[in-house]
């Protein structure tokens, strides 16, 4: 058997999100149809660094799955992308050691988060930046309230309150803002994410940006390990897996 690693885009758009489940068009469930025709019927399992909900997008999603097929890895990629949907795409792939995991040997993601501050969006923009109707925030205040969500914390007041996992302590490496013309692209990276965390930092620091709350009020959220403390979770269409490192 063959590891196969897979770097994967695909548009959020029309999905049920990442993972596979029953009756839903899912990211994962696409990919497993086409190597179960590629291996004649027989099901192949694929193993992706995190799920993604819902129309959230990825640029660089990483996946893997064993094969016994000799298919040198170019033309694998070439089979793939010939019978999956116009919303997914292999970027990149190769052969891994059988110690690989897509998963369990991620080091670390980057995502980005986007909004479009044009007076009138585009309607090709609104399946992929969350609309402000021209609201410009102050990012000087959300690059401030940031400051505090950097380092190695526990985040429950920034995850879903329904997320199961028990230890919720994360390290965020870096966040910061960048204009792109009308848009406002918030990067962030860190060891890794519980569930909505960027959405509800996103959200959060939103709130921050428009005057609804203090930069400072970040600390006070962190502290408080209650997600009611912090902000709405905002749209999923804004979000963006950009990368992930191992």
């Amino acid at each position: 058997m063959r590891r196969m690693k897979a770097v994967i885009a695909y548009d959020g758009t029309d999905f049920s999100g990442y993972q596979a489940q029953p009756g839903k068009r899912t990211v994962q469930s696409e990919i497993e149809n086409v190597l179960a025709i590629m291996h004649k019927g027989e099901k192949v399992r694929v193993f992706a660094s995190g799920r993604t909900d819902a129309r959230v997008h990825a640029t660089g999603q990483v996946i893997h799955f064993d094969t016994p097929l000799s298919i040198p890895s170019d033309k694998y990629q070439m089979a793939l992308n010939a019978q999956l949907p116009g919303d997914v795409r292999i970027l990149e792939m190769e052969e891994v050691d059988q110690d690989f995991h897509a998963r369990f040997s991620a080091k670390g993601k980057r995502y980005r988060y986007k909004w479009n501050c044009e007076e009138v969006q585009s309607p090709f923009k609104r399946n992929y930046t969350v609309e402000t109707r021209g609201r410009k925030p102050d990012v000087n205040k959300m690059e401030e309230g940031a400051e505090y969500l950097v380092g190695t914390h526990d985040f429950t007041s920034f995850c879903a309150a329904s997320t199961p996992v028990e230890d919720k302590v994360r390290t965020i490496y870096s966040i910061h803002f960048e204009w792109h013309d009308q848009e406002l692209h918030m990067v962030i990276e860190g060891n890794g994410f519980l569930y909505n965390m960027v959405r509800i930092i996103a959200g959060t620091l939103w709130e921050v940006g428009i005057g609804k709350r203090e930069p400072e009020s970040i600390k006070e959220i962190l502290e408080a390990k209650n997600r009611e403390m912090a902000g709405t979770t905002a749209p999923p269409h804004g979000l963006y897996l950009e990368k992930v490192f191992y």
